[in-house]
């Protein structure tokens, strides 16, 4: 069965969403990623997450965008900074055509950690008009979800194209990934966490890597998304 809306008739799409008003709808970015990885991670990971609920929901996924809230790395060159003004004013087109169509329930699916900020506005936006809706915020969601299956904690594994990215990578899009360009960054102890702090991103990393990436394997990558898809449908099932 098609799940992308994108690829359906006007009234296939249409009795799909009265069928079933769910909608998923995953964003990303395009941005340095480490040098072993495409840059398109963010996106591609939230898109391969919204296929496997899609799955086992049914809901329909939505037209994405490309791009994200990057400024954070906009110290590298190869960074697609969305900015953050033209983001929210898509996503908020995109919710008002849903609602207006039938959609009742939302699932974002943020593979990027500069869209939740904007994600969560709208949500809260839109909640008088008597929509549903989560956000997977999904780099953190697969450090509180993934267990033991890490050799590292902290930044080491969970830090940008490090241990935990570049194995789900390994194990959704395995083609994409360069093995001879992985790499070991160490992430800077921060003795100030309770402080929001500000530095261009080339200060963390020479690369885009924050962490270690050599450790990644296929088999984590795929018990970190078999762990973290199976919380998210214990939440939909309740929730939805």
């Amino acid at each position: 069965m098609e799940y992308q809306i994108r690829k359906l008739s006007g009234k296939q799409y249409l009795a799909r969403l009265k069928a079933n008003p769910t909608v998923i709808i995953p964003t990303g970015a395009c941005e340095v990623y480490g040098p072993q990885l495409p840059m398109g991670t963010d996106l591609l990971v939230a898109q391969k997450i919204a296929e496997l609920i899609a799955q086992r929901t049914g809901a329909l996924i939505a037209p994405t965008v490309e791009m994200g809230e990057s400024s954070a790395l906009a110290s590298f060159p190869c960074t697609f900074a969305m900015p953050r003004k033209i983001l929210e004013d898509y996503l908020e087109a995109l919710i008002n055509i849903l609602i207006e169509d039938g959609a009742k329930n939302f699932i974002f699916i943020t593979g990027h950690a500069g869209n939740v900020d904007t994600v969560s506005y709208l949500i809260k936006k839109h909640l008088h008009q008597g929509i549903k809706a989560c956000q997977i915020d999904w780099w953190r969601f697969t450090n509180a979800n993934s267990g033991e299956i890490f050799d590292y904690k902290g930044a080491m594994a969970h830090g940008h194209a490090s241990e935990c990215g570049t194995s789900v990578m390994l194990y959704l899009y395995p083609e994409l990934v360069d093995h001879s360009e992985m790499t070991c960054v160490q992430a800077k102890a921060n003795p100030f966490p309770d402080v929001l702090q500000y530095e261009h991103f080339t200060e963390k990393t020479p690369n885009g890597t924050i962490g270690d990436a050599t450790v990644a394997t296929r088999e984590k990558g795929e018990a970190i998304v078999n762990a973290c898809v199976e919380r998210i449908m214990s939440y939909l099932n309740t929730a939805f």
